[in-house]
């Protein structure tokens, strides 16, 4: 081999090993319309990596793997920015732009809404939480949040032009969350939230950073995270996931609509008042009046094990994505549901014989869900979760890079 040969080869060696060590960066720029910011604050959404810009409004953040990116700026008298960047092969450069914050700097008349705290209490159960670390969670300036409700819809939205603060006590984190939206729609009883957030450790004695681990450890062992991350490794059953499918079928022991309701009709011809049917005593009515009670529907389970190998498949080099048909069924064999969570109403229905280990369901909406190695899913809104991991929300988040913590 010619020495030029070598050097080609060590050259390629080095580029590969840093490839694999994450050796990547995001650098850029934050200004506005008239000169660069100095101080500005810049976060990676999920994380705990943060650093602000120096005298000339530059920033460094680097030895990141490659990976998607949400980079979030945050300066006094602006809007909130964030961008989603894609590290594959190489580091990024931004060039950032602030806007003005009309808020800030014009007085703002607020019209009292009667209906205010209690669309915010709706607001924190659903972002929030209810699980026992939700207790301990509290949102420090509920006030910028903005609240709309439409009556036609009957869809609640909320969003804010400023970092909502979020005071975890239970996992020791203080969050500033850049909340994109916030929707909860009373109908279909289906709840999406996005944004942005950023961790931030808690201080504390050596007993109490114990405690938070440990709480920590519990909130990321069977979350969607660990499972998805899991995924990625091709760890799954190792790790305690179980993974079926669960179909719905057309509930065989229920009348066609048509049929009902002709019965009813055929039955009722002559009632002016239909509240008095609940106390007719015909028992042909009765008996189509429950049959209309009974669901369309049936949910079935398949009990035969999904293999990831078929499960799962490559994207590109660093992202991979899974696609199915019905739901998949995944259970958690290694932590059981409390009795808070059996109350909740997001309990997933599961034979007696499998026991009361944590079960969630993955109801695919768009055709695949993209996700990363280190657990984040690229594309959110491709799914609905139900059943614990719908249950568990911000109040048991913990950062993406997070790698449980072995208690002494």
């Amino acid at each position: 081999m010619s020495l030029k040969s070598l050097f080609i080869l060590l050259l390629m060696l080095f580029n590969l090993a840093a490839f694999a060590q994450g050796n990547f960066s995001i650098t850029g720029t934050v200004r506005d319309e008239k000169e660069t910011i100095p101080g500005a604050a810049i976060y990676l959404s999920g994380t705990k990596i943060s650093t602000i810009t120096n005298v000339e409004g530059k920033f460094t953040i680097s030895k990141l793997p490659a990976g998607n990116y949400d980079v979030l700026v945050q300066v006094v008298g602006y809007l909130p920015y964030s961008k989603s960047v894609i590290i594959s092969d190489k580091s990024v450069n931004m060039e950032i732009l602030l806007t003005s914050n009309p808020v800030m700097l014009n007085e703002v008349v607020i019209k009292p809404d009667p209906n205010r705290l209690a669309y915010l209490s709706l607001f924190k159960e659903f972002f929030i939480g209810k699980s026992p670390n939700a207790q301990d969670c509290k949102i420090l300036n509920s006030e910028v949040l903005i609240i709309d409700y439409d009556k036609q819809r009957r869809v609640l939205s909320v969003s804010s032009n400023d970092f909502l603060i979020i005071e975890n006590k239970a996992l020791g984190y203080r969050i500033k969350y850049m909340l994109q939206t916030f929707e909860y729609d009373y109908r279909t009883r289906i709840v999406y939230f996005a944004g942005f957030p950023f961790f931030e450790e808690m201080k504390g004695s050596k007993s109490k950073v114990n405690k938070w681990n440990k709480k920590r450890n519990t909130a990321y062992y069977g979350s969607n995270q660990h499972f998805f991350k899991s995924l990625y490794e091709g760890t799954t059953l190792n790790e305690g996931f179980a993974i079926y499918k669960m179909a719905t079928i057309a509930n065989k022991h229920r009348q066609p609509d048509s049929v009902i309701n002709a019965n009813i009709k055929r039955l009722t011809a002559g009632s002016k008042a239909i509240n008095m049917l609940t106390f007719n005593q015909d028992d042909s009515l009765n008996f189509w009046l429950k049959e209309r009670s009974k669901p369309k529907s049936m949910s079935v389970l398949n009990k035969a094990p999904v293999g990831i190998d078929t499960l799962v498949k490559t994207y590109n080099q660093d992202v991979k994505y899974i696609s199915f048909t019905d739901e998949l069924f995944v259970m958690y064999t290694k932590e059981r549901e409390t009795e808070e969570y059996r109350s909740s109403g997001f309990f997933a229905v599961r034979a007696p014989e499998m026991g009361n280990y944590q079960v969630s369901l993955i109801n695919l909406i768009d055709s695949h869900i993209l996700f990363y190695k280190n657990g984040s899913i690229g594309n959110p809104r491709a799914c609905l979760l139900k059943g614990f991991w719908a249950y568990e929300k911000m109040a048991d988040a913990v950062p993406i890079e997070f790698k449980p913590i072995e208690i002494k």
